[in-house]
């Protein structure tokens, strides 16, 4: 009788069972950018108060780097759960030195990307690592991106087909989905213009040996 053990599906991972890995956000992007790098995680939002962080930050004269970074490791660190590796990431807009947060409604976003058209911007994307309460990594990226000079009427339309798609992303835009046609151009680590800088993220996990070599 032929051997048909080829045929069943095995249960592989790259990464080991032990420690578990927590990642201290609800962003969808972020979740599908691990599990699609074959991670498995569990998500819990870390409830910090993201507007107090910043406005302390600018108050003290930090830029969007620093602002960015200190969110990060306020959500890996509001996460306690045992000795699981716990990751925080955040994203701060920048343009011509003004901040830009999450539009609170469609008319914030309308506004917000009138604001952007036809100018440069840049994605201060950091990840942070914790493990019970001990600081072990930090990563920072950069992505710059160009918005084209599109017509009111095409942002209308984007607007219309994206509703509130738009209120989940700092640029009011998200480039997996018609957010891609608002740009004409991008420089950068496109996985961190989603959120998380995956590929540094995963060396680090590699030489911690949670994930494979």
């Amino acid at each position: 009788m032929p051997d048909d053990s080829n045929l069943v599906l095995k249960n592989v991972s790259l990464q080991v069972e032990s420690p578990r890995i927590v990642l201290a956000s609800q962003s969808s992007a972020r979740r599908m950018l691990l599990e699609s790098a074959g991670l498995a995680i569990s998500c819990r939002p870390a409830a910090i108060d993201e507007g107090v962080i910043k406005r302390r930050c600018l108050a003290s004269g930090r830029d969007a780097d620093a602002a960015a970074m200190e969110l990060a490791w306020a959500k890996a660190a509001r996460i306690v759960d045992g000795d699981a590796i716990v990751i925080g990431a955040d994203q701060i807009l920048s343009c011509d030195g003004e901040w830009f947060d999450k539009p609170a409604d469609i008319a914030a976003a309308r506004k917000q990307l009138t604001r952007l058209r036809g100018c440069g911007h840049v994605l201060h994307t950091a990840v942070a690592v914790m493990r019970d309460g001990r600081r072990l990594w930090h990563h920072l990226a950069r992505p710059r991106l160009w918005m084209r000079e599109f017509s009111d009427d095409f942002l209308d339309r984007y607007l219309r087909l994206e509703g509130d798609g738009v209120l989940s992303s700092v640029g009011a835009y998200r480039l997996e989905g018609p957010g891609l046609h608002l740009f004409e151009r991008m420089e950068g680590d496109h996985d961190a213009i989603l959120g998380l800088p995956r590929m540094a993220l995963l060396e680090f996990l590699r030489h911690q040996g949670i994930v494979r070599t």
